[in-house]
């Protein structure tokens, strides 16, 4: 057995998952409120006997894998180790990995960090001067000092290094940290004399740390982090993420301030869905992590011009993302720390009134330029199309486009022909909040829909004819798409008895499980007749819905087509009528 299955197999996926949901038991199984949605109505299962949860409000499930990616917002490898810790094989787990790789014992690098960080917490206690920074020239209380673990590194040189040092690491150790680095021939402690920022990640880890000067001594940086190492990258790390994440998923959006303070601040109020990142330098790494949580992403950066060219390079960067980005404007105060000193309710009006990336983009453009003169309509264009031009969203992109030709009062015509000219790569940028949230709807509904469906089709034969007019495309999820190219080329595969056969045709078990679970609340006592009803129901959603898509496709086409291409497009739109009339005219 792989260390992947063991760990699968010693954790027990109802006490897993009850730390995070209220369970109470229903029959065989568990069942709670949904983690994802805002449901009154619990129907959130979970199976102990087949190791699986499936949230019926969503559509979402499968193991205790799946549950902490979606749930903490991590990739496979680190879910995979945050449960090797769990059930005690975090060795075994490291064993593996030296054994591929020869990599570095990364447990003592924690290790060291923490006393490290209570190492420094000591220190701050003692230093009237940080004390006096904290409490008084910054507003921060006992409970937040506490929560996000301030503490202040010794100008001594190497008081931190020669702490553990006694405490049985090694200098290279300190060194793999980031917490110590060579001087000339000695080696000295990387902070001194600073007010020391842990840095942690998604689960509360002390990684790092960030270092602020106490004095106005423009000779040096003011603030310095840790460098690169083996727990910590810049370009990945979210700072206050693992305080922020449960309250970014309850309000379904984040805030991107640009100082960590600012988001201690925000915190500090009761705003917690406020994460940073290193300065205002985003990458594509950081809004990754964030869309695991949310797809409304808001950035709230100085308005300086270090601020403006960040938030102009994040439009950029998340254009090639499904993310919904927008702008906070702060007009009654430098920063959002700033705000919230003059009123916290300031900040989270603010907050409120995000303005859509690509709105934001045009406003700001039309403020610095003239746009009733021919250079500023130049300049405008030449600032406004580029970006709008990567739109992958046609009809997002036609709106823009038309609001670009109105606002310079030029014909569409000229401008879409400026546009042509910028030849970019198209990189996908959704469209405003309001628009997406109803996409994210429909594409729940389409996930619950095929899910149902493909259960149906799976576990009852005789449903099958079901599936002979329809296509693969009107799927969305891959595992789907491959079980109904299978029951084409076996209908009459039998699933009582050879449901472990179809792991040869590499379609996923836990999926198959979660289809198993499904059915088995659904649809178990169910008669043949009432279930043929049901999965003409649903397959009738999920061809409507992948004939309205392929709609607005040739829709938007159409306003720029030929002759030939118009004659064509109309074609497949009589084809996908008629492919809709044949269903609706069957039972």
């Amino acid at each position: 057995m792989d260390i992947v299955e063991e760990i699968k197999q010693r954790i027990n996926i109802e006490d897993l998952i009850g730390e995070y949901v209220t369970l109470s038991r229903a029959g065989r199984n568990w069942r709670g409120l949904s983690p994802f949605t805002n449901e009154k109505t619990p129907s959130f299962i979970v199976s102990p006997e087949k190791q699986i949860w499936h949230d019926f409000s969503s559509g979402k499930g499968g193991n205790v894998y799946s549950f902490i990616m979606e749930m903490e917002g991590l990739e496979f490898k680190e879910a995979l180790r945050l449960l090797a810790a769990r059930v005690g094989l975090e060795n075994e787990l490291n064993n593996s990995s030296n054994k591929k790789g020869g990599q570095i014992d990364k447990e003592r690098l924690y290790s060291a960090i923490d006393l490290a960080t209570k190492f420094y917490q000591v220190q701050f206690k003692n230093n009237d001067k940080a004390l006096s920074y904290i409490f008084k020239s910054r507003s921060f209380n006992k409970e937040t000092a506490l929560v996000w673990r301030f503490g202040y590194s010794p100008n001594s040189g190497t008081a931190l290094k020669d702490f553990l040092i006694k405490k049985g690491y090694t200098s290279k150790e300190l060194k793999d940290a980031g917490l110590i680095r060579s001087n000339y021939k000695n080696e000295i402690d990387m902070f001194r004399g600073r007010l020391m920022i842990p840095l942690q990640d998604q689960q509360g880890k002390v990684i790092g740390f960030t270092a602020r000067i106490l004095d106005d001594n423009k000779e040096v940086a003011k603030y310095i982090n840790t460098p690169q190492t083996i727990l910590y990258d810049k370009s990945r790390h979210v700072f206050g993420l693992h305080l922020a994440k449960e309250s970014i998923r309850k309000l379904n959006y984040v805030v991107i301030a640009e100082g960590n303070l600012d988001v201690i601040s925000s915190h500090q109020v009761g705003i917690t869905n406020v994460v940073a990142t290193a300065g205002t330098a985003i990458t594509t790494y950081h809004l990754k992590i964030l869309s695991r949580f949310t797809s409304d992403i808001r950035l709230s950066f100085d308005s300086d011009k270090a601020g403006i060219a960040a938030t102009e390079r994040a439009i950029v960067l998340a254009s090639k993302l499904n993310i919904n980005l927008s702008i906070i404007e702060i007009k009654n105060g430098k920063d959002p720390d700033e705000l919230i000193r003059k009123d916290p309710e300031l900040w989270l009006k603010a907050i409120g009134k995000n303005i859509y990336a690509i709105d934001w983009m045009i406003s700001r453009y039309q403020e610095i330029y003239d746009i009733k003169t021919a250079e500023g309509k130049r300049k405008f264009t030449d600032s406004v199309l580029p970006i709008i031009n990567q739109l992958t969203d046609e009809i997002e992109k036609e709106y823009y486009l038309e609001k670009v030709s109105k606002l310079i009062e030029i014909n569409r015509q000229a401008v879409n022909q400026k546009s042509k000219n910028f030849e970019v790569e198209k990189k996908v940028l959704k469209r405003p909040k309001i628009a997406l949230d109803k996409s994210i709807q429909t594409n729940q509904e389409v996930l619950k829909a095929e899910n149902r469906f493909i259960a149906l089709m799976l576990i009852r034969s005789p449903l099958r004819d079901l599936l002979k007019p329809i296509k693969k495309l009107v799927f969305i999820q891959e595992d789907c798409k491959k079980i109904f190219d299978f029951l084409l080329e076996n209908p009459d595969f039998d699933f009582i008895s050879a449901a472990a056969s179809l792991t040869k045709f590499n379609i996923s078990v836990d999926y198959v499980k979660m289809l198993t679970l499904l059915y088995e609340e659904l649809y178990q006592k169910t008669d043949l007749e009432n279930l043929y009803d049901e999965a003409v129901v649903l397959r009738l959603r999920l061809v409507r819905e992948y004939v309205k898509k392929q709609k607005e496709i040739i829709q938007i086409k159409l306003e720029t087509a030929s002759e030939d291409e118009t004659s064509s497009l109309m074609k497949k739109v009589n084809e996908l009528n008629s492919f809709l009339n044949r269903l609706t005219g069957e039972k």
